[in-house]
């Protein structure tokens, strides 16, 4: 199941790896979707609103864990792509023992905050109900949403995004099949929600470990793997904090574009939150093919190959590139016909909002592109602390968006937030990216002689 990425295409390579990946994304994304449509068909656009309220601090809180996991296999792809299967088994040992104390505090912390975590977000009174259950089911489930993108991460560090991709897939149907029984039979609402989403997560995580332990001897641990080394917890926390911790820091300028945009009013939440189910959906790729130059320069990197890197990244930008335009082009001119997954034609104002975020979107996304590849490539190469930056920058970009220009612009300020975060982003890590491409191949032509 596992698949060295040292050797053969590195276009065909990544490609290979990607699929699986963007499929699953895309069905993720598909459970969204439909998630959203069923709440805002079934229940309306406040229960809508209720779902996308917390958006942001949802981003924030699961990003975390979800970059921290991805940040956990850069050692373990660097030891597998050197054959130093040893190494990687005390990685993933630590991998997990960290994760472990990660879900605990996360999950008291955050469930213990929440009715402070909406208000600081200014959530409508009239939807704030719906959306304390929401994000409330959503925190208690972080054990199992940690689980999954652990042991997945794991897997696609050796190679493997099949399995992952399929366990997602199963998990995606369970969900959408969940979503109907909990809110059309047992009415429970916007909660139903939540539960359906946490209880699919919870089995797709239990998937991943039953087939790691059935079928995946490499990742066995013994017991001479299972000791607490201060220098093996150093390392995994330089490489996940950073990226846990970036997702976290983009995510506080989304909770501060989040919180002036709920302050326009229900109509403005809701239509964001549509447009938001689309944008989503539309990054699939990206972050497929991001994914697949990290892992491949991570293994390439713990082989010695810096020629394999450099042509690497460049293949990679050039597909994100392409696909930002040709998606671009369908948000510019498809935004308000696909908004209506989500909202009835009769709600014209909220169908304007999220038509006017996307079309707005649709002329910078190619940007998204380079800071993807770039940005993860940068992790992959083992500098997760510089890449922590160009999310600041993020960051700050959307704070002083959403700071200064929504009180005089409004909801046209927030259509640009996003772009304003990119291209300040990219600035910063595109030039980045290719100091550590020089950086390492330095390294490794002094290791060669």
């Amino acid at each position: 199941m596992t698949k060295s990425m040292t050797e053969g295409r590195p276009f065909q390579l990544m490609l290979q790896f990607a699929l699986p990946l963007l499929v699953g994304n895309l069905l993720q994304q598909t459970y969204n979707i439909i998630d959203a449509a069923i709440v805002g068909r079934v229940l309306g656009t406040e229960a809508l609103a209720s779902v996308g309220a917390s958006s942001s601090v949802q981003f924030l809180v699961l990003g975390f864990c979800m970059g921290m996991c991805s940040g956990f296999g850069i050692p373990v792809s660097q030891r597998f792509g050197a054959r130093d299967y040893e190494g990687m088994r005390n990685y993933i040992f630590h991998a997990l023992f960290l994760t472990g104390i990660t879900a605990v505090i996360l999950t008291c912390v955050c469930s213990i905050l929440c009715p402070q975590i909406l208000r600081i977000l200014s959530t409508p009174d009239n939807i704030y109900e719906g959306a304390y259950q929401y994000l409330l089911i959503l925190f208690l489930g972080i054990p199992f949403t940690l689980l999954y993108n652990l042991l997945s991460g794991i897997l696609r560090s050796v190679g493997d995004s099949r399995t992952p991709f399929f366990f997602l897939a199963f998990s995606t149907v369970l969900n959408v099949g969940l979503d109907l029984f909990c809110i059309l039979v047992l009415k429970w609402g916007v909660a139903g929600a939540a539960a359906a989403t946490i209880t699919a997560q919870a089995v797709s995580g239990i998937m991943c470990l039953v087939f790691i332990v059935k079928r995946v001897e490499l990742l066995h641990l013994s017991s001479k793997n299972c000791h607490v080394k201060s220098g093996a917890v150093g390392t995994m926390l330089v490489m996940g904090l950073p990226m846990g911790l970036q997702f976290s820091i983009t995510a506080i300028g989304s909770m501060v574009m989040q919180s002036a945009n709920n302050g326009l009013g229900s109509v403005y939440v809701s239509g964001f939150t549509a447009a938001m189910r689309i944008k989503q959906f539309v990054m699939c790729p990206f972050d497929a093919i991001a994914n697949a130059v990290s892992v491949f320069c991570g293994q390439n990197l713990g082989a010695g190959r810096a020629d394999r890197i450099r042509k690497g990244i460049w293949e990679g930008l050039g597909i994100s590139i392409f696909y930002g335009i040709c998606a671009g082009l369908v948000l510019i001119f498809g935004g308000r016909t696909l908004s209506q997954l989500f909202v009835s034609g009769s709600a014209a104002e909220v169908l304007d909002a999220a038509a006017k975020y996307l079309r707005c979107l649709g002329f910078f996304f190619w940007c998204l592109a380079i800071l993807n590849v770039c940005r993860l490539s940068t992790q992959g190469l083992g500098y997760s602390g510089r890449a922590v930056f160009s999310g600041v920058m993020e960051m700050f970009a959307r704070i002083i968006v959403s700071v200064v220009f929504v009180k005089s612009y409004g909801f046209t300020a927030i259509c640009f937030a996003d772009q304003t975060a990119w291209v300040a982003a990219c600035c910063y890590i595109v030039p980045t990216c290719f100091w550590c491409v020089r950086k390492v191949s330095g390294k490794i032509s002094a290791a060669d002689v």
